[in-house]
């Protein structure tokens, strides 16, 4: 059994016990498929096993190499055992059956057996034993029949064949995506890439070497070969042109890439970002060609500023620039900024004779003499009256992350559909479907829902309405995703996969073609065994900046642990499907080779820098840290815990007042940093990093006498007060409060996280951090 956390945010906590979600895997430490070809011999596991045909041939050559040991009546007797007993290696479940869960033990010779069957097989076949396997136990333990199958029973009893087959537990909606029995589907993620700051971009070239490009806010992009080693050389590097800043929550920045559909010949590509002149923000999109001396550096001086529009605010910068289908560039900007688009009459966002709140679509082939750019001649506002040419749709907020559809591997259904995320104001975030000429509904409306009440009932309005939306108890930033149609991973293919920056809750919608509804489903990461593949891990940083996908097809995110531009937090993931995979060698390519000047980095994950901490130290877990769970693997019922006692001292010592704070955890000793601790309702406790912020931090360095709040440090930097109760969570202070207790708060001892989330602070009175 395992324990799992129940949880609602601002509830009360729950520890809730449940078996292992069981799960189907290999002995190559993968998960089991469907056989391209039919199995002869191990017929009973061709629609879903860990064998294909060329294993089945190699096992039916050990099944006649047995039997040719025995005369007719020995073969009638004991061929089916041996069958079934070499098929085991088939079973979906093969890898529980010869107890090879954990790659670092050793593999049985034998499955295990139930004991019913196990004493079926010795009084008739134990003939059989020292044929079928060559371990000295089994020999040393064959005379004896209870020696023999106590050495093959399991420790977990579910697994023994045969009776796994008849459990509906193990063989109910074998092959699907695993739920868990609250509907929110298991998946797992593989680490790619590590040590990024703010990562919004990753991208391919389209030209066969499989590469990756790795974008970060502050205006750096990196080059990762298929072996996922980095070039120690950027790709690009435009940091003094990009108008960022290390506050936490800074929309400017670096904010797209895309390479153009013919760079293999014309070696183009394209940016998005923020810039400053004078005094004016603008965002700004320029062409870039790669070096031709060097194809993994871009010619830094052959920029040529393709558009720029003025931004009125510093947010609402959108951000995506792309490529569809029909080989037209697609640019898709924020309406300006501010709360409720304030400009003009109507606002930007309707307003199409302005470049924000905007697709626009332009052509930017052949543009090396004449025009930068021309307008396609199908643009749907081209013979309107005051309308820019260039948009595409309008009424968009902020949109941040689209995607094309690559359409059903086979039948191509869905190909060229462009999907984004467009961020709400107050109340909803959405999901829309890009069409030519429509009008998306902002400032009219935020998802389904009125926002501007005059215009969402003026009869012109005519808009689109989003294929899902959700109400900020959810999450607050919808970030886009993509449609898996990757070969990897069957389960996923045709469903949208998407997040949300502020609650890192994962999420996907699946067209109901009967419906034309999309059906949502959360997404969880699988608990217990279901990421018990080497490789595998079963959690992410919450700040889920991004999606992409590769030049195969296959998806990833990308998410931070601290939302800042310069946070070197930044994790790139890919998505797995622990429940089935496609069959070995149908998703193999060859990528071409990569002409390489600079140094190479190998890729280190963060887990096993972990883990080697762990053996050096058992002091501090590390400043950075991916063990967070999702927000959304935690849900409701949580159970309030006894109180803590006070203090250990002298009964006389003198009882704090309410609010005081002190800090704890720093390995040097220094009084300027550490654990936040505070004393509230007669008790010492600590402050979850749920929403902790430099606002909350001040407030706690003012309490102890510093002058600035350096950093508002989280995920146990300071290590975990285990020895006290959690009593502060979701604190949203001004900055001005005498304490904590004085801000928001879910109140005094309620909570929903873990001592993994205890905050802290680094105050100073100088505006710098000496580390």
């Amino acid at each position: 059994i395992r324990r799992r956390r129940n949880v609602l945010r601002g509830g009360i906590t729950n520890e809730m016990v449940s078996p292992v979600f069981l799960h189907p895997q290999c002995l190559d430490f993968k998960p089991p498929f469907k056989p391209q070809d039919d199995l002869q011999f191990c017929a009973m596991y061709r629609n879903f096993g860990c064998c294909d045909s060329a294993k089945d041939k190699e096992l039916m050559a050990k099944f006649y190499k047995i039997m040719d040991n025995f005369d007719y009546y020995g073969y009638a007797s004991c061929a089916g055992y041996v069958q079934d007993l070499l098929c085991q290696e088939c079973s979906p479940y093969a890898a529980h059956l010869f107890d090879a869960e954990d790659p670092n033990t050793p593999i049985r010779t034998l499955p295990g057996l139930c004991p019913d069957y196990c004493s079926q097989f010795w009084l008739k076949c134990r003939s059989t034993i020292t044929l079928l396997s060559d371990d000295p136990q089994l020999a040393e333990a064959e005379p004896d029949q209870g020696r023999f199958c106590q050495h093959l029973e399991l420790e977990d009893p579910d697994y023994c064949y045969p009776h796994l087959l008849s459990n509906e537990q193990l063989t109910q909606n074998l092959g699907r995506v695993r739920a868990d029995p609250e509907g929110c589907l298991q998946l797992c993620l593989e680490e790619i890439a590590n040590g990024l700051r703010n990562p919004l971009a990753m991208v391919y070239a389209n030209d066969g070497t499989h590469r990756f490009f790795i974008a970060e806010q502050v205006g750096l992009v990196w080059t990762y070969l298929p072996d996922r080693s980095k070039l120690e050389k950027p790709f690009l590097n435009i940091t003094k042109a990009v108008l960022t800043s290390p506050w936490e929550g800074d929309e400017r920045g670096f904010l797209g890439m895309t390479f153009h559909p013919n760079y293999k010949y014309n070696r183009k590509l394209y940016v998005y970002y923020s810039v400053e002149i004078g005094f004016d923000e603008r965002i700004r999109i320029s062409e870039f060609r790669v070096s031709p001396s060097d194809m993994n550096v871009v010619d830094h001086g052959s920029e040529r500023i393709i558009l720029e529009v003025d931004e009125p605010a510093s947010n609402h910068n959108g951000g995506m620039v792309m490529f569809a289908d029909d080989g037209y560039l697609y640019i898709f900007t924020g309406d300006g900024g501010m709360a409720g688009d304030p400009f003009g009459k109507y606002g930007n966002s309707q307003n199409k004779s302005a470049l924000l709140g905007k697709v626009l679509r332009i052509d930017v082939d052949d543009n090396d003499r004449g025009p930068l750019y021309r307008i396609p001649s199908d643009n749907p506002f081209v013979h309107e009256r005051g309308a820019r040419p260039e948009v595409y749709a309008y009424g968009v907020r902020n949109m941040w992350r689209c995607s094309v559809d690559r359409g059903d591997p086979l039948t191509k259904e869905g190909k060229g559909r462009i999907f984004c995320g467009d961020v709400g104001q107050n109340k909803f975030e959405e999901i829309d479907i890009i069409e030519k000429g429509r009008n998306y509904g902002w400032r009219a409306k935020e998802g389904f829902s009125c926002y501007d009440k005059k215009l969402c009932t003026n009869s012109s309005l005519d808009d689109v309405l989003p294929i899902y939306a959700y109400p900020h108890k959810m999450g607050k930033s919808v970030t886009g995703g993509y449609v898996y149609r990757g070969c990897e991973y069957p389960n996923l293919n045709g469903m949208y996969i998407f997040g949300d920056f502020m609650s890192g809750r994962m999420m996907s919608l699946q067209e109901n073609k009967n419906t034309g509804q999309w059906d949502y489903h959360e997404i969880c990461m699988g608990m217990g065994l279901t990421c018990a593949f080497p490789g595998l891990i079963n959690n992410y940083y919450q700040y889920i900046i991004s999606f992409a996908e590769d030049e195969a097809g296959e998806l990833y995110f990308m998410s931070t642990g601290v939302p800042s531009a310069t946070s070197p937090t930044g994790v790139v993931y890919k998505l797995v499907d622990p429940s089935r995979r496609a069959p070995p060698r149908q998703c193999h390519y060859d990528p071409l080779p990569v002409r390489v000047k600079s140094k190479l980095i190998k890729f280190k994950p963060k887990e096993s820098e972990y883990a080697e901490a762990a053996a050096v130290t058992t002091t501090l877990p590390p400043t950075t840290t991916t063990t967070k769970p999702p927000r959304h693997t935690r849900r409701k019922n949580r159970r309030k815990k006894g109180k803590h006692r006070l203090e250990s001292g002298s009964a006389s010592a003198a009882v704090p007042q309410n609010g005081v704070v002190r800090l704890a955890g720093d390995e040097q000793g220094r009084d300027d940093r550490g654990r936040v601790e505070i004393f509230a309702n007669g008790e010492w406790g600590t402050v979850c990093d749920d929403l902790w912020n430099t606002k909350n931090a001040a407030v706690v360095c003012r309490q102890l006498g510093f002058r600035f709040a350096l950093k508002a440090s989280k995920h146990s930097e300071f290590g975990e007060g285990k020895s006290l109760r959690i009593l502060l969570d979701d604190v949203q202070c001004e900055g001005t409060e005498e304490s904590l207790l004085g801000c928001q708060h879910t109140g005094v001892g309620m909570h929903n996280c873990a001592h993994y989330e205890d905050a802290g602070v680094i105050c100073g009175n100088s505006d710098y951090v000496d580390a």
